[in-house]
């Protein structure tokens, strides 16, 4: 066999191997994601769902997936970048927003760190919370996602240990306190498909489950 053959079927296979790996650099987001981040520039505000809509409450409630980097870096970075005209566009003005809350059920956040200097607008991917702090903190919440409505949580961790993925594909780990600590447990929630009455609606049950045990012990 010439070296010359042999080198063009080295070439051939190679081919055939990467057509039959596309799947590895195929982006995760669906079809219709991929149209929301696309249809509009780097600083083009997108549409928030509002849980007063019955088909964005849905998808609300929907739990959100990882991103596959290096694969979905390219839509990642500019659904990051549409998010945060979102987020600080005059109409909404928040601390943080998650993207299923502009209609991508991809694991990503923006948070407003105002545990840091200039208090800078942060994206983080694939984001978790790996340990909460025993001690609570009480937190007058509200949500882009939900108009007109503010009320008190209780039950926030003080400190949280978050970790989450950059671009480049580095996993890091962080300690994240005082009320910083709330808005990522608030937009991390988002991905799980949680809202903060449901917070709300547990802290209510605790408090009618405890006088219950109460009534209950004084024979009442």
């Amino acid at each position: 066999m010439s070296a010359k053959f042999l080198f063009s079927g080295l070439i051939s296979v190679c081919l055939l191997w990467s057509c039959t790996n596309v799947k590895y650099k195929t982006p995760t987001l669906s079809k219709h994601e991929q149209e929301l981040i696309l249809d509009g520039k780097e600083d083009d505000v997108m549409r928030v769902l509002l849980i007063t809509n019955p088909k964005d409450s849905v998808l609300l409630r929907t739990k959100s997936t990882n991103f596959n980097f290096p694969s979905d870096n390219i839509l990642a970075e500019k659904l990051s970048k549409r998010m945060l005209a979102t987020v600080t566009d005059s109409a909404t003005m928040g601390v943080g927003i998650a993207a299923p809350q502009v209609g991508v059920l991809k694991n990503l956040i923006l948070v407003q760190r105002f545990d840091k200097k200039e208090e800078p607008i942060e994206a983080y991917y694939n984001p978790k919370i790996t340990s909460y702090s025993k001690l609570k903190q009480p937190c007058l919440e509200g949500c882009l996602s939900i108009p007109n409505k503010m009320d008190t949580t209780r039950n926030r961790a003080y400190a949280i240990l978050l970790e989450y993925d950059e671009l480049t594909g580095v996993h890091k780990t962080e300690m994240v306190e005082d009320f910083t600590a709330v808005i990522f447990q608030h937009e991390i929630d988002h991905l799980n498909g949680i809202l903060f009455l449901d917070h709300l609606d547990e802290e209510i049950k605790a408090a009618e489950d405890s006088l219950k045990l109460s009534q209950h012990r004084n024979g009442k």
